[in-house]
């Protein structure tokens, strides 16, 4: 088992700023460059996998709590070892006031039993399922996947099957507050749930811009009069279905048994007791 002191998440959340930093260095001329050199082998696609899971509301498709509890349930009743992380980094650095703090991370998989207690509890399936619970009830969006950074962080191997299910907040989330500074090979690693649409009913829309303002990865713009989506840059999150004031942004899943399928076997590798 790796050791942390007690003191660990708070020093993380202390230097957390720089990862909201670093987004933005992306884009300086001589930094961003070296930082990108840097950094393309932790976070390009080839060692990092993500996926955001949408929250329900405005997906046709899909059932009261089909997506996304369904998808992250089935990841952790495979799962040999599971563990939630005390507290959740984003939110305690930002002090945030919308959304509990303590609602950390849920680690999945083997990897999960070298963590040390001072950075996170070893849960039952029942205990993980009830987490997540409490996430979705809260508003909160899964991001799933593998993220090399999380090993650094937490003290596990590489050698070991591991997976992360973050529980975001656009408020202090650091992808969704600096992802559209990203160099593509890094959010390319982000990976859009397999036959997910976000479609804009235009009849509807008044181009408010919230939305445009809201959308994490700049995918969205408004042109001569009408609301333009960047499929190349869309993560299909779900975040411009919940904050559009008209109802005119809804997200459609074309075969829900076949998204739950695509994550599933995606992912699974990382947890499975197998």
């Amino acid at each position: 088992m790796s050791k942390r002191p007690k003191w660990w998440l708070d020093f993380i959340a202390f230097i957390w700023p720089l990862t909201w930093l670093s987004g933005r260095v992306y884009r300086w001329p001589v930094l961003g460059t070296l930082l990108k050199y840097v950094s393309l082998p932790l976070f390009s696609k080839k060692r990092q996998n993500l996926t955001y899971i949408p929250i329900n509301e405005g997906i046709s498709g899909a059932e009261s709590t089909y997506l996304p509890r369904e998808i992250v349930a089935e990841l952790i009743r495979r799962s040999k070892s599971r563990a939630i992380i005390h507290h959740c980094t984003c939110r305690l650095d930002r002090t945030c006031k919308e959304h509990p703090i303590d609602l950390g991370c849920l680690l999945l998989g083997e990897g999960t039993l070298e963590i040390d207690p001072n950075i996170a509890k070893k849960v039952s399936v029942e205990g993980a399922l009830s987490h997540l619970d409490k996430a979705l009830k809260d508003r909160l969006i899964p991001l799933v996947g593998r993220a090399p950074i999380d090993h650094l962080l937490y003290g596990i191997s590489f050698r070991g099957k591991f997976l992360t299910v973050c529980f975001c907040c656009s408020c202090c989330c650091t992808i969704l507050r600096s992802g559209k500074y990203l160099p593509r090979e890094i959010h390319e690693s982000l990976v859009p749930l397999e036959g997910m649409k976000i479609i804009t009913d235009r009849e509807s829309c008044i181009l408010c811009g919230l939305c445009v303002k809201e959308c994490f990865m700049g995918a969205l713009s408004i042109v001569e009069g009408e609301l333009i989506r960047d499929p190349d840059r869309c993560k299909a999150c779900g975040i411009c279905v919940t904050v559009c004031p008209e109802g005119a942004v809804r997200a459609e899943v074309e075969d829900v048994e076949s998204a739950v399928r695509g994550i599933v076997e995606r992912v699974r590798g990382f947890v499975d007791s197998d």
